[in-house]
């Protein structure tokens, strides 16, 4: 009897040692998004550290993100910007929110530090549109009487590349700015009607360092690491805000993603209350319904599941939003109905 139960435990000894060695072969290959690339680094270390799971994630935009899962190059792909439903089932894709953050204005003005510079939406369409081209402006100076604002002139700065941010920044100056919405839209790239282009979140932080005068938009871990001197902004309630875990919690509180479409498609920038930060968004992973390998389908959703559930204050400490406990239940009910292997459901 002994013996059987001292061969059971080397037997379980034996499977715990092979199902540890094949967790350490794994890999799971990923692109996309640069706004929640923070977040997704650390959350990849420390499961890695507790799995031996490996997670390669390129950030390198979403436009390139949407690409390579519909190419079928990496296993998942992330964007900011997410897909329509009739996208989606086109592709054969599946689509739900991971993380929830905000972009901000970042600058680079002379004896201008972080918080000081006040915008509203006018004056910032106006920015972006070219209209104003110098610090000294009237329509700025209007707003922060108490600065001295150097007669320089405005360089903007743009994503150069396919970017979920720039879906959120642009669908934010769409929602706000008629004449911006007429003339230049929404999407992940768009006809800047001038400035110059930056890379990825870091790219766009990189020039704004660089370019006295410099004004540009990024994710706020990029701002909070390259020590950038944001802006207020003001918001749909009338108030300036800085921007803050706080105010992007405010802005995601309005999100009814109960109703959203198939693929959760929802844009939450201008919410209303006098806490909400103006330029918040979602950012998304694309998976294709159909999976043929199951282990890595389930090493996936495994990694996602624990993602919603144990990485809540990492993502805090970088100032994102964590999705709702209700919305995670929406999220793996959604799983369990469209994400198959043999047509049936991933077992993780």
């Amino acid at each position: 009897m002994k013996k059987l139960t001292w061969l059971a435990m080397a037997l379980v000894g034996l499977m715990a040692v092979a199902g540890w060695a094949q967790a350490e072969d794994l890999t799971i290959n990923a692109a996309g998004a640069t706004f929640p690339y923070p977040i997704y680094s650390q959350w990849a270390h420390k499961y890695n550290s507790m799995t031996g799971v490996k997670l390669n994630y390129q950030s390198i935009g979403s436009g390139g993100g949407i690409a390579q899962i519909k190419a079928k190059t990496v296993d998942y792909g992330a964007s900011d910007a997410p897909l329509k439903s009739e996208d989606l089932q086109k592709a054969g894709l599946v689509q739900f929110p991971m993380v929830m953050g905000g972009v901000v204005m970042v600058v680079n003005l002379p004896g201008i530090g972080p918080g000081q510079l006040k915008l509203t939406n006018p004056v910032l369409a106006d920015i972006y549109l070219g209209k104003i081209k110098k610090w000294d402006d009237a329509a700025i100076k209007k707003l922060n009487p108490e600065l001295k604002l150097p007669s320089q002139d405005i360089t903007v700065v743009h994503r150069s590349d396919g970017s979920g941010t720039t879906f959120i920044f642009s669908s934010y100056l769409s929602t706000v700015s008629p004449e911006w919405q007429q003339k230049v839209g929404a999407n992940t790239s768009v006809q800047w009607p001038g400035g110059v282009g930056g890379k990825g979140n870091e790219g766009v932080a990189g020039q704004v360092k660089n370019i006295s005068g410099a004004i540009g938009y990024v994710e706020y871990a990029y701002a909070l690491q390259n020590k950038m001197a944001v802006t207020q902004l003001q918001n749909k309630a009338g108030k300036f805000m800085n921007p803050s875990l706080d105010a992007f919690e405010a802005a995601a509180a309005n999100a009814d993603w109960g109703k959203a479409p198939y693929g959760f498609y929802l844009m939450i920038v201008d919410q209303p209350g006098e806490k909400s930060w103006p330029i918040a968004g979602a950012t998304f992973i694309l998976l294709h319904k159909d999976q043929t390998d199951a282990t890595k389908a389930a090493a996936m959703l495994k990694w996602f599941d624990w993602c919603y559930k144990h990485g809540g204050e990492m993502a805090k400490k970088l100032d994102y939003v964590p999705m709702p406990e209700s919305v995670v239940k929406l999220v793996e009910e959604a799983w369990a109905k469209d994400i198959k292997v043999n047509g049936q459901p991933v077992k993780y």
